[in-house]
C-alpha cells in the first residue's frame, strides 16, 4: 500500500503516521508525507527513527505540478492538510480559504487523474455549525459558523461532488473536538496546561459554557484507519469521543490535576460566532465499522498534560 498523506507534520497528521510506523514493518507501506511546514506543522512531532521510515516532501497542497508528481506514485489519498485555528481564520480568511478548499481540490482533480484507490478528507463537526441539543448525524446540513469551518465545509463539498460526479471512491471522516500529544499550543488543552505550567493565567471566552466533544486523537486515527480499510465509497462517518464538557469543567480538571484553584481563571471577551455546543452522533461509524472510542477523557487528559510536563522543549520554542 502506497500512501500520500498531506499535513502529516501536524497534531492529527503525526499521530496517524506514528501508528502506520509502528503497525507496519519496515518497507510493508510506502508512506509519503507533503507538509508546508506552516507554523502548526513540526518535524520535531518525529524522532529520527521514524523520519528515516518517511518520505518527506515540503511544499504546498496547492501546489498542482508538485502535487501530481507525488500523487501519481500513491494508491491512497489521507488530505490532513488545513488551516485550523478559528481564532486565526477570523483575522484572516484567505489562507483558509485557499489550503482548505482551493488545495482539496487540487488533490481531488490529480487524485482523479491518476486513478487512486481511495481519496479520504479529513473534516471537522464544525461544519455542521451549533447545536443545543441532541447530535448530528452525517445527513444533518453544512451550517458553518466561522471562516474555518465555512472553508472545510467547502471542501467536504467538492469531496462529495468527485465522488457523485467523476466516481471518484471519496471518504469524509468528521471528528470531535481532539486532544492528545503534539498538539500546537494555541488550542485550549495545551493552551490551558503550558499557561499553569508558566504559572499564568487561563483565559476563557465569555461565560465558559460552550460545550465541546472531547476525542482523544488516537481514537481518531484508529478511526480514520478503519474508513480507509473499510469505509463504503462516498460515505461520511462522524468520529466522537463521547465526553461533552463545559469550557469551565474542562478547566477546572486541568487545574486540579496541576495543583491550582480557579483564581487562575480570568474571563475575556466572547469570541465572534462562538458556537456554542458540538455534538456527533458515532452510530454510523459503529454499526458499520466497530468503531468506538476507547481512552476515556479522564486518563486521556492525565497522559496529555505528563506529555506537556515531560517536553518542554518541544512547546516552549513554539510559544515564543
Amino acid at each position: 500500500m502506497k500512501l500520500l498523506v498531506t499535513g502529516g507534520a501536524g497534531f492529527i497528521g503525526s499521530n496517524f503516521l506514528k501508528r502506520q510506523i509502528n503497525a507496519n514493518p519496515v518497507g510493508a507501506a510506502q508512506i509519503t508525507v507533503l507538509d508546508k511546514l506552516t507554523y502548526a506543522g513540526n518535524l520535531n512531532n518525529f524522532t529520527q527513527s521514524e523520519l528515516n521510515q518517511l518520505d518527506f516532501v515540503q511544499g504546498d497542497i496547492c501546489d498542482s505540478t508538485l502535487v501530481e508528481k507525488l500523487i501519481q506514485n500513491a494508491d491512497i489519498v489521507v488530505n490532513f492538510a488545513a488551516e485550523s485555528h478559528v481564532d486565526r481564520s477570523i483575522a484572516g480568511a484567505s489562507e483558509f480559504v485557499t489550503t482548505n478548499t482551493l488545495g482539496t481540490q487540487v488533490l481531488l482533480e490529480k487524485s482523479l487523474k491518476f486513478e487512486i484507490e481511495k481519496f479520504v478528507q479529513i473534516s471537522t463537526d464544525e461544519v455542521y455549525g451549533s447545536i443545543d441539543e441532541g447530535s448530528w448525524d452525517e445527513e444533518c446540513p453544512l451550517l458553518s459558523n466561522s471562516p474555518y469551518s465555512a472553508s472545510k465545509a467547502g471542501a467536504d463539498l467538492l469531496v462529495r461532488s468527485y465522488n457523485r460526479t467523476f466516481g471518484l471512491n471519496t471518504n469524509i471522516t468528521r471528528c470531535s473536538n481532539n486532544y492528545g500529544p503534539f498538539q500546537y499550543p494555541e488550542k485550549i488543552i495545551p493552551l490551558f496546561v503550558t499557561n499553569l505550567l508558566q504559572n499564568r493565567d487561563l483565559p476563557i471566552y465569555g461565560t465558559g459554557l460552550n460545550v465541546r466533544d472531547w476525542l482523544h486523537v488516537n481514537d481518531h486515527c484508529r478511526g480514520i484507519e478503519m474508513v480507509i480499510k473499510s469505509g463504503r465509497a462516498g460515505e461520511i462517518y462522524n468520529i466522537g469521543g463521547g465526553e461533552e464538557l463545559t469550557n469551565l469543567e474542562l478547566s477546572a480538571k486541568i487545574l486540579s490535576i496541576l495543583g491550582f484553584d480557579e483564581s487562575k481563571i480570568k474571563n475575556v471577551p466572547d469570541r465572534l460566532g462562538h458556537d456554542t455546543r458540538y455534538s456527533v452522533s458515532i452510530e454510523k461509524i459503529s454499526n458499520e465499522l466497530g468503531f468506538l472510542p476507547e481512552t476515556s477523557f479522564a486518563v486521556g487528559l492525565e497522559e496529555t498534560i505528563n506529555f506537556y510536563k515531560e517536553n518542554r522543549q518541544w512547546w516552549m520554542p513554539l510559544i515564543r
